[in-house]
């Protein structure tokens, strides 16, 4: 099978839309579409419409929009030749056979020979599905069943048929890995596969619980979420934001697929307040509101519904003792007596013993069932390492305690962990004995080198790891990698240590986000020692440059957030490696400040040298301005790309697990022939330019769009990147723009409204417009 070129898509509603839109996110042509409205006047109007919908998505489908230029819309009467071209077709219609039959024999018409051929399904066999379609459509089909939204989940679930071909199977794992950025996850053709089977006996099982126990939405959100290792939104939450009217569908349609003995059919029961509020168009975020709701006539209230009586009320924090108690021991909040540890174990009990019985029925390892739950559902911990973290011992113990049979599956453990490190390497049981967990493919875990080995260089803020070929990893260990001079000093000292020790230097994470900026807290407790603020901002200066100009290539990994500091030193950064959602900006105006780590000086850089930029002293100041002046965050790595806080010749790496090894492949790349870069000078429009951006903002105020304090930042912004008062005949260099930020820095922490915002910041985790 050779490589996937291009994708076609049947079905254009919101998975099959967003599939294709995903696709063409990793730069790959699609085409969409859908049926013909009777008496349309634009035959493809449902496939267009659906296109528009994605383009104007919140959260945005689209990782540019460029990237919708790359799906061609149509319908399947007139525009089936559009699919004689395509490597793969998915489809993803309506969950009736007949309909999908007749989509394949349509497909089956026009593809051409070898063409991949897959269904978006969870609820129908593949069997079912090839049925009379003929050994080649078999041999050429599978399942590849995405999340929802496609550009988010990184779930791909991937069932295969008896007669498919290996090579089918090579083709689509790889594609969806290193190109759609999905964690592939291969599973057994029954019903519901691993995700939408346990996930929605989770969800099952915590709503009805709740119920049960007495418990509010808030209560059993708080119990289910953060402590268990769930994201926060809980049972509840997560209900709301999927769709209560989804819930009961997917769950009858789970009970009619399952056996009749299956532990699923006693969680298939009548909710009345659930079947009134789909009725009444409570249906969650989609509709007027679901569990929780916003209030708009009472100032934007948020309110929660009241399990026993139906009617809302203002939601409220609840208070739960056991959980400031228990600080994130499992055991200790399964074993307290109170609704709420009764409600975690019946919970976590049932899920986690139905999980047991899925390895060998959905999935064939422990692994595969705790991968799924991971990225399907944001899981910390997948079912398995929940169990560890109880102690399989304890979990068998308990159950057979209160007269219920513990899973095969845990018996067999013996009271053994089902994950342990041996020998500096990661293994799982199966089968009765230990193996090595297995890692797809050129694939680089900073966890994995964490266990093999000690780091180079450790301080309490960050570690210097050595990651093999000579590439060192300096690695942040501060809450949200934020940056303080601690940090700066770790860097300074790894910086060092590389040039001794090292042909190459990588800044990354396995956290979530590369960095949130600057510590805002540390800042706040030096508000009244300017000297002090002003050390740490030259200090930060002189080691992003340091770095910059080493003799050794710097390569920054991204993801998640880099936002102000963050995003600085990404932008001194010899070269990136990014993944392909990475929110990058300097945004340091929010709190009332400005980039003074040399993120002017740098913008100024990029932006003069930005292909397409018009030459002068002006364009590139101007736009830097803008950028800064409103905070702008990209959407996504090739966003950040247009925006300036990547260069054209920095990477993107769609898959997160690839990360590490795409950057240390990009440190490699860069040694044999590598030189730092000058320092930067050039032209800055000076007073003119300055004026011109202050009425920009002044502007911006008179329309109500900015604060008098806006305006005040603006200011100052503007005073640096016009150069101060620069001539705009002369060359500047930027050392000039450094002394300018470090300036406007010091001042602005020294005014009443930047302080509030900082204060803000740090108490709510949202800018203050003040």
């Amino acid at each position: 099978m050779s490589e996937i070129r291009k994708v076609g898509v049947i079905g254009a509603g919101v998975m099959g839309a967003g599939i294709a839109a995903h696709v063409a996110n990793a730069g790959t042509p699609a085409v969409l579409l859908d049926i013909v409205p009777a008496d349309a006047r634009d035959r493809s109007v449902i496939a267009k419409n659906a296109l528009a919908k994605l383009e104007k998505a919140r959260p945005a489908a689209f990782m540019t929009r460029s990237a919708a230029r790359l799906v061609t819309p149509g319908n399947i009467e007139d525009d089936l030749g559009l699919l004689t071209d395509c490597d793969w077709i998915v489809e993803a219609v309506i969950e009736r056979l007949d309909i999908k039959h007749a989509v394949y024999a349509k497909i089956d018409a026009h593809r051409k020979p070898g063409a991949i051929v897959s269904s978006n399904t969870s609820t129908i066999p593949v069997a079912m599905l090839t049925d009379g379609m003929g050994d080649a459509f078999a041999a050429d089909f599978v399942v590849t069943h995405f999340f929802n939204p496609p550009r988010y989940m990184p779930l791909m679930e991937l069932v295969t048929g008896p007669t498919t071909r290996p090579e089918v199977v090579e083709a689509i794992t790889a594609f969806c890995d290193r190109r759609l950025g999905k964690g592939v996850v291969r599973c057994n053709d029954r019903p519901g596969f691993i995700g939408n089977r346990l996930g929605v006996f989770w969800g099952l099982t915590a709503v009805g619980a709740a119920f049960d126990l007495g418990l509010t939405v808030e209560e059993a959100d708080a119990v289910m979420g953060s402590p268990v290792g769930i994201p926060k939104t809980g049972v509840f939450g997560m209900t709301d934001l999927v769709g209560l009217d989804l819930m009961p569908l997917v769950a009858k349609s789970l009970g009619d697929a399952l056996e009749e003995d299956d532990p699923f059919q006693r969680l298939v029961r009548p909710l009345p307040l659930m079947k009134r509020m789909i009725a009444e168009g409570y249906t969650g975020r989609k509709g007027k509101g679901g569990f929780y709701r916003i209030d708009r006539a009472a100032g934007r209230r948020k309110e929660a519904i009241d399990l026993a009586t139906g009617e809302y009320r203002p939601s409220v924090k609840p208070d739960i003792p056991v959980l400031m108690a228990a600080r994130g021991d499992l055991r200790a909040l399964l074993d307290d007596d109170s609704k709420f540890g009764r409600y975690a174990w019946r919970v976590l009990s049932d899920t986690l013993a139905y999980a047991a019985t899925l390895v060998g029925d959905a999935a064939e390892s422990v692994e595969a069932i705790d991968e799924a739950m991971r990225l399907g559902y944001n899981w910390r911990h997948g079912p398995f390492q929940l169990i560890d973290r109880i102690g399989v011992a304890a979990l068998v113990e308990r159950l057979q305690a209160e007269g219920r049979a513990a899973p095969a599956l845990l018996l067999e453990a013996d009271g053994r962990s089902f994950y342990r490190v041996e020998g500096g390497a990661r293994q799982v049981l199966r089968c009765g004995d230990y193996a090595a967990l297995p890692r797809p493919k050129d694939v680089l875990l900073l966890a994995d080198v964490k266990l093999a080995s000690k780091p180079v260089f450790t301080a309490e803020a960050a570690s210097l790891w050595d990651i093999g070929d000579g590439v060192a990893c300096f690695e942040i260990t501060t809450p949200m990698n934020a940056i303080d001079r601690d940090v700066l000093a770790s860097l300074d000292a790894s910086l060092d240590r590389t040039g001794r020790d090292f042909r190459a230097l990588v800044l990354y994470s396995d956290e979530p986000h590369f960095s949130v900026g600057a510590n805002l807290r540390g800042m706040a407790s030096a508000l009244d020692d300017p000297a002090a603020v002003g050390e740490v901002v030259a200090y930060g200066q002189h080691v992003l440059t340091r770095m910059r100009d080493t003799s050794f290539p710097v390569v920054a990994g991204v993801a998640g957030m880099a936002l102000g500091g963050g995003c600085e030193v990404v932008l001194h950064a010899n070269a990136a490696q990014a993944h392909a959602e990475c929110y990058m900006g300097l945004v340091e105006v929010g709190v009332g400040l400005v980039p003074a780590w040399g993120g002017c000086s740098e913008m100024l850089r990029r932006l003069g040298a930005a292909r397409g930029m018009p030459r002068g002293p002006m364009p590139a100041a101007m736009k830097a301005f803008e950028t800064i002046s409103t905070a702008k965050v990209s959407s996504s790595a090739a966003e950040a790309m247009e925006m300036g806080f990547l260069r054209p010749t920095d990477g993107v790496t769609m898959n997160r697990n690839r990360l590490l090894a795409d950057v240390k492949a990009k440190a490699l790349a860069l040694v044999a022939d590598f030189a730092p870069v000058e320092p930067a000078s050039y032209h800055l429009p000076g007073l003119s330019g300055e004026t011109l951006m202050v009425s920009a903002a002044e502007g911006m105020a008179r329309m109500g769009l900015a604060s008098a304090h806006d305006v005040t930042i603006c200011g100052k912004l503007a005073h640096i990147l016009s150069g101060g008062g620069a001539d705009p005949i002369e060359l500047s260099d930027e050392r000039r723009v450094m002394a300018l930020e470090k300036t406007a820095f010091v001042a602005l922490l020294q005014a009443p409204k930047t302080r509030e915002r900082i204060a803000h910041m740090i108490e709510t985790g949202k800018p203050l417009r003040n």
